[in-house]
Formats: structure tokens, C-alpha cells, sequence
């Protein structure tokens, strides 16, 4: 959620980042110094003043920094007190004796962390995506969140691991009391039908990082 703390605060980080004080990316960016000042932040009735988008095109525009990279900066400051989940690789799922029955890993040596946004009681963990299995929706590198205890139904993107350590990411197309069918998302690779006894887990994807 965007509010005028976080955008003024990701302002003031920008500048922290490009060695600036906020006068200093005002004046770079060709604006008054005082631009930024934080008396400029509430209008003399008390209330809020927020940057304009002219403004904020200009101090990106003077430090070379992306709008997604603004966005990080928003974002970051409301990560104080989120939770942080393991961050693991695709082929590393596979991996045995690192996911309890109930499909949540159990922690492993030099596994890394990530803050994620909350979802609600669900319990949930980070998967790398590796290879081209997910093309073109998720692409090699992009994080996903998976929730093994999420409800699934048919059309939700599942990631599923078979008893045998084989991890693959696809679409329910249908679950039945013996099977699992399962469509993939890259048309270059066959879609599956599983015996549920198959099945180690099955995690529904609830969020995308890309």
C-alpha cells in the first residue's frame, strides 16, 4: 500500500543511496534544495504534501535509478517485522529428507531467506524457479511462494513433488480419489497424470515474485 510516509521515506533512501542528501538529489535533479526539506512535507494546516509525479520522474532521471528500483525502495519500508521464509531452488526441492509430511521444509545448511507479504495463516515457503518448465509465465530466476496447506482447485498453479524427489511446476487440471491430472505451463513440455500415491505434496503458487 502506498502512503505518504513510505513514498517520502523512499525518497530519502535514494538519496542515502546515491551518497545525496535530500537537498542535495533536489538540486541534482534541477529542483529548488528545499524541494525535499521535511517541513515541505505537511502543508501549514498540517496536512499532507506528497512529492509530485514530475518530481519523482526527475530524481530518477538525475541518479540513472529505474522506477522498479524506486518501488523496491517504497516497499523496504514497510518490511520491518515481516516474516522470513527459507528461499530454495527447484532442483533442491527434490532433494530428500528436507520436507516434512505436511510439504514444509525443515531447513537445510547455507539455505537462504526472504521476506515475503503476509498471507493471512497460510504456511508458506520460496521456490527459485530454474529451467524453462514455467515459460513463459514464470521465467528462470523469478521467486515464487507456495503454500501447501492453501485449498487447490482445478486452474490453480501448483508445484507438486512425487515421492521419488521429482519436482515439477504445472496446472491442476483436475484431482480425482486415485489421480492428479496436471497441465504444463510451457506447451513444450507434456502434461502429467500422477496416482495420488504418488505424490509426495502439492503446494499451490500464491504469489510471484518476477
Amino acid at each position: 500500500m502506498l502512503s505518504h510516509a513510505r513514498i517520502w521515506a523512499a525518497i530519502d533512501r535514494l538519496a542515502e543511496r546515491y551518497g545525496l542528501s535530500a537537498s542535495g538529489l533536489a538540486r541534482k535533479a534541477g529542483l529548488d534544495a528545499t524541494s525535499f526539506n521535511k517541513s515541505k512535507r505537511q502543508g501549514p494546516d498540517g496536512r499532507d504534501r506528497w512529492p509530485s509525479t514530475e518530481s519523482v520522474a526527475k530524481i530518477l532521471a538525475a541518479t540513472g535509478a529505474s522506477l522498479d528500483e524506486f518501488m523496491r525502495l517504497i516497499d523496504d519500508g514497510d518490511r520491518s517485522g515481516r516474516p522470513k521464509v527459507p528461499l530454495i531452488g527447484m532442483a533442491q526441492a527434490g532433494a530428500g529428507r528436507l520436507f516434512n509430511e505436511d510439504g514444509m521444509p525443515t531447513g537445510g545448511p547455507g539455505w537462504e531467506e526472504i521476506e515475503f507479504p503476509e498471507f493471512s495463516n497460510e504456511r508458506v515457503f520460496a521456490l527459485e524457479v530454474q529451467g524453462d518448465s514455467m515459460r513463459p509465465l514464470y521465467r528462470e530466476g523469478d521467486i515464487i511462494i507456495v503454500s501447501p496447506s492453501a485449498s487447490v482447485r482445478r486452474g490453480d498453479r501448483v508445484v507438486v513433488r512425487t515421492r521419488d524427489g521429482e519436482v515439477m511446476a504445472k496446472e491442476l487440471k483436475r484431482k480425482t480419489q486415485r489421480n492428479v491430472e496436471l497441465l504444463s505451463l510451457n506447451p513444450e513440455h507434456p502434461d502429467r497424470v500422477l496416482p495420488l500415491n504418488e505424490i509426495d505434496w502439492m503446494a499451490r503458487v500464491i504469489w510471484a515474485r518476477q
